[in-house]
Parts: structure tokens; sequence; C-alpha cells
């Protein structure tokens, strides 16, 4: 027959290797999740690397035909180039600028065929220069079936994502040029465009 006090022992004993293994257990569970903390943050890629620099020049063209380009001139103010030489809306041709920095890659796309993906004949040519001397041009395609980017064939031959959000602005310019004003043909252009009036004969 078991003594009441060896009884009381016994279930001391237990407590004691219960809190045991609970304490371990929790020192073990604090250390994983310290350890399970990134190392580092992920790096998120852009189009075109900071080291290029900003923008001095971008050039667009559309499968179309259609070209839009600023610039930058001696007094490092944007000028229009493209379709027409003209001042530039400052702040436009500075969004444009910005818009470039952070175009946003989603994906990369290996091995896939460029006519699928409209980089056959591209629907859009983008060229740019930057401050540091630098030129690149990427091709432009369709847009992904999510409708969340476009398929881009970048400086480097490879096929990318990027995000629709940073493309549409951009190929929005071609519609919309950054014009400062609404420009006026000159007086040249004019004449040569208005058809000689014919001289009534009696």
């Amino acid at each position: 027959m078991i003594r009441p006090s060896t009884v009381v022992y016994l279930i001391l004993l237990l407590v004691l290797v219960g809190a045991y293994f609970y304490l371990k257990n929790r020192d073990q569970t604090t250390e994983t999740e310290a350890t399970a903390e990134p190392s580092a943050e992920v790096t998120q890629a852009y189009l075109f690397p900071a080291e290029d620099g900003t923008p001095t020049s971008i050039r667009i063209e559309a499968k179309t035909g259609g070209t839009v380009k600023v610039a930058r001139d001696a007094d490092n103010a944007w000028a229009l180039n493209e379709p027409v030489e003209a001042k530039a809306d400052q702040a436009a041709a500075e969004a444009a600028a910005s818009q470039v920095t952070t175009m946003r890659i989603l994906d990369t796309v290996p091995d896939v065929d460029p006519k699928i993906v409209g980089l056959e004949d591209p629907e859009y040519v983008l060229t740019v220069k930057f401050m540091s001397g630098g030129e690149r041009t990427v091709e432009v395609g369709v847009i992904t079936p999510t409708e969340s980017g476009y398929y881009v064939r970048d400086a480097e031959g490879e096929v990318i994502i990027v995000s629709r959000d940073a493309i549409e602005p951009l190929i929005g310019l071609l519609d919309n040029p950054p014009y400062l004003e609404t420009p006026t043909p000159d007086a040249a252009t004019l004449e040569a465009s208005t058809p000689p009036m014919e001289t009534a004969t009696p």
C-alpha cells in the first residue's frame, strides 16, 4: 500500500519535471524566433539601376510611328525635341524623369517566345540618357494577362515584367506631350499649308 507522503512526493516530482520541460521549450522557441528574423533587407529591383543617375533625355517611340522626346538643354531646363521643338512644361517633364527612376520590376520571364509577349515587334521603344553619360534602350510589349504589368525586354536582352503604373504615364506622353503651351505654327508653316487663292477670270 502506497503511503500518502509518497503520493505527495510523486506529485511534486511530476510538477517539477513539467516545469523544467516548459521552461526549456519556451527558451528554445524564443531562440528560434530571434534567429528567424531576416539578416538583410530584400532589395527591390528597378528597370534602370540607381548608379545610372538622373535622366537627361527621354524618348518614346510607338509602333504606330508616334514619338515624343524631352531633354535637358544647355541651361539644364527641360525642352521638347519631338514631335516638335518647343518649351516643355517643367513639372510634367520632371515627373516623367522621376517615373523613369522608379520603374519597378515585378518578375522575370525566362525562355519566352518574344512574339507571344509582343516583343518581336515591340509596341513601344523607350530610350533614356542619364547624367552619368550612359544610354539605355528598352522595348515594351503587351500588357500581362493579369493586367498588372507590361512585358519588357531590358537593355541586357532579358524579358521581364514591369509595373503597369510605371509604364503607362510614360506611354501617355505620346498623346499628351508636355508642352509648356499649345504650339502655334509659324508664318512659313502657315504659308506652305495654305493653298493659293484662285484668281477669277472675267
